[in-house]
């Protein structure tokens, strides 16, 4: 993901990743397993369906400094289009798949990094542009809710909360790249997506 910075006196500063709905969806009964390998569940030996994904970035200031033991908390839909969430998932059993994690989460180290083993999201009734919800924590506190979008899929310019993220620059703030992983013998696919906070619990 390309980071742009502002232009004139304070060119060095990254723009922040804009801010976007959390949406209906956020599980309203989280798994017992939370870890950031959302293709397979506990113990069990069957992976999730879809493109499996390395979703990996940086949690950074506007400065460019990483930030260190924030918690990244990802949601998505599965390959099937049903989220982890009694209102969707309730009434969809028989097309929930069963072995996607659905939610997963994540400490950064000093380098500011995250990773995620996923699937490649997928559209839905509603929503035409295939996202991951992403959440930022610092020190118990929520500082950044955002979406992240495939870079040129045809659904982007149908999707509401696409439109509504912005202009040009900042709808650029929250596409990724998933490309093939090399030397993959599954066809994986890899996306690395940094994300600039705008504040922290500090800024309050």
């Amino acid at each position: 993901m390309a980071l742009f910075s502002t232009p004139g006196l304070f060119a060095e500063e990254l723009l922040a990743t804009p801010r976007l709905t959390e949406g209906p969806f956020f599980p309203d009964r989280l798994p017992l397993d939370q870890d950031n390998d959302l293709i397979i569940v506990n113990d069990n030996t069957t992976p999730a369906v879809g493109e499996i994904t390395h979703l990996t970035g940086r949690i950074l200031t506007k400065s460019g400094s990483e930030v260190q033991n924030a918690t990244v908390e990802i949601w998505q839909c599965d390959a099937n289009a049903v989220y982890l969430h009694s209102r969707d998932s309730d009434r969809k059993k028989q097309q929930q798949d069963q072995n996607f994690q659905g939610y997963g989460k994540f400490e950064t180290a000093s380098d500011g990094g995250y990773r995620f083993r996923t699937i490649k999201p997928v559209p839905y009734p509603g929503r035409p542009a295939p996202h991951i919800h992403i959440k930022v924590s610092q020190n118990g506190h929520e500082v950044l809710t955002t979406q992240l979008m495939i870079r040129g899929h045809e659904g982007n310019a149908r999707d509401g909360v696409f439109r509504r993220a912005g202009d040009v620059a900042e709808r650029e703030r929250i596409l990724g790249d998933f490309k093939p992983l090399p030397d993959s013998k599954i066809g994986e696919l890899a996306c690395h997506f940094d994300i600039v906070l705008g504040r922290t619990p500090a800024d309050r």
